[in-house]
Order: structure tokens, then C-alpha cells, then sequence
């Protein structure tokens, strides 16, 4: 089974590495489940370490009930984000560096201590205690130009492709977020100046620190660590924009401030 995991893992590696299309494992090795998909993902994560980085924070993807439906997976799911692929505002990014990129548009929580696996299942009010900073970001999603039409059936192969994640955008942190109603907080994107799209702290699974909350106690029950100075993105408020080169993105969330990142 492990073994299977792992070319898994390299066949994933060598898909990246190819710039193809995602689509479904070979059958011999595909995951059937959610269980081999996230040790898929793990196996892969090891892999890419060595150029990418160790595992900094930690996202949480599928936050929207109306994408759940879609899909016919009625749950969030989790990846790693990787050290090297953290950028901060204002970063000027490769377009040709990516397969095919959609910019997210999300809260990113800073943890102030560490939290155990003893204590899961951890409270939103405990995981809340935990976070430090909050900061409007980006997170670069490379969906590898998947045929959203066959995307319900690999479910388990985007799971173990790291939920996409292509890295994230971090925008200046804040410390007077327990002043906001991060329910009912306001976040507006534009695109070369031009407002795309916008949306509320309680889209994403009705509150961002129950995505956040979510996140963090499936990551402890897998073996992850979650540790003090981990970033951990709470999902996207805000429908997912594909970008093009020379794009220039602001995120705006009202009493957070804003994130900028510019496509050459």
C-alpha cells in the first residue's frame, strides 16, 4: 500500500514537471478514497520538499456549500503550503511559471503558540485564542486546466495533488482583528483596477474560523504539525479569477487592509 501511495506521489511529480493536464491517475494507483487520497497528498509533499521547502501553514479548499453540491463531495478538504511558495504584497509573479492560474481570495490566519494533537477536536473559541495576526492574501491556485465537467469523479486525485495549491500572496498582517465582525467583514477584488467580484466572512463555511477550526483538526488527526508562525488560509470569499499576463489584483478587506500581486 505504501509503495503505491509513493508512485502515486512520483506520478504526480512527473505530471507537474510535464506542465499536463490534470486528470485521473492510472487505475493501479489512483486513490480510491479519502484516506489514500491525503496519504497520496503526503507522499507527494515529501517529494516536492527538497525544492519547494518544508510545510509552512496549511489551506483549506471547498468552504462553499453551492461548490460542495457541485462537486458531490459534501466536505471541506486540506493541503500544505510549502516555505518557498509564500509571497508577500506587491510580489510581481511569473504567469508562465504556472499551468493554468486562478487567484483566490481569502483571510490568512498567523498562529501565536502551537497546538497539540492531544487537545482535538479543538473549539472555533480555542483556535481563535491561538491566532495572532489576520491578513487579507491570495492564494495561487494552478488547477492544471482541469475539465471541470470530469471534476466530481477525481475529487480524490485533486486531494492528492495538494488541493492545487500553487502558493499564496500575503498581505500586511493585522492585530485588531478581534475588534471585526469576521462574519459580516466585506471583501472586494478588483482587476486592473476594475472591482471583479466581492463577497462576506460568512461565505465561507459561515464564518472563517470554522473553516479555520475545520482545517486545523483534520490536520492534527493526519499527523500534521501546527505550529506557532504556521499560516493557515481560511478559504476564498470571493469566486476563484483566472488570471492572465500583465493582470494586476488588489484584495480589499474592509478594517484588514489589502493584498496586491501583479501577473508579468
Amino acid at each position: 500500500m505504501i509503495e503505491r501511495y509513493a508512485e502515486a506521489a512520483r506520478y504526480l511529480l512527473a505530471q507537474h514537471e510535464l506542465r499536463a493536464a490534470f486528470d485521473a491517475l492510472p487505475d493501479a494507483i489512483a486513490p480510491r478514497n479519502v484516506t489514500d487520497a491525503y496519504a497520496i497528498q503526503e507522499a507527494f509533499r515529501q517529494l516536492r520538499a527538497s525544492t519547494l521547502g518544508p510545510v509552512t501553514g496549511h489551506k483549506v479548499a471547498l468552504t462553499s456549500k453551492v461548490m460542495q453540491e457541485m462537486l458531490k463531495f459534501y466536505s471541506p478538504f486540506a493541503g500544505s503550503i510549502h516555505a518557498n511558495l509564500v509571497h508577500r504584497s506587491g510580489a510581481k509573479l511569473r504567469h508562465a511559471d504556472y499551468i493554468h492560474l486562478g487567484i483566490e481570495c481569502e483571510l490568512a490566519a498567523q498562529l501565536g503558540h502551537d497546538l497539540p494533537a492531544s487537545g482535538v477536536p479543538y473549539t472555533r473559541s480555542q483556535v481563535a485564542d491561538a491566532v495572532n495576526t489576520l491578513a487579507p492574501a491570495f492564494e495561487l491556485v494552478d488547477d492544471r486546466h482541469a475539465d471541470y465537467k470530469k471534476i466530481a469523479s477525481l475529487i480524490f486525485t485533486l486531494i492528492a495533488d495538494n488541493a492545487w495549491n500553487g502558493g499564496i500572496v500575503l498581505g500586511p498582517a493585522a492585530t485588531n482583528w478581534r475588534n471585526l465582525d469576521l462574519k459580516s467583514i466585506r471583501g472586494v477584488v478588483e482587476v486592473n483596477g476594475v472591482e471583479s467580484g466581492a463577497g462576506y466572512g460568512r461565505d465561507v463555511l459561515g464564518h472563517p474560523f470554522d473553516a479555520l477550526t475545520w482545517c486545523l483538526n483534520t490536520r492534527l488527526q493526519q499527523g500534521h504539525q501546527v505550529s506557532e508562525g504556521m499560516v493557515v488560509m481560511t478559504g476564498s470569499m470571493i469566486a476563484t479569477k483566472f488570471v492572465n499576463p500583465g493582470d494586476r489584483l488588489r484584495f480589499v478587506v474592509e478594517g484588514l487592509g489589502e493584498v496586491n500581486v501583479q501577473l508579468d
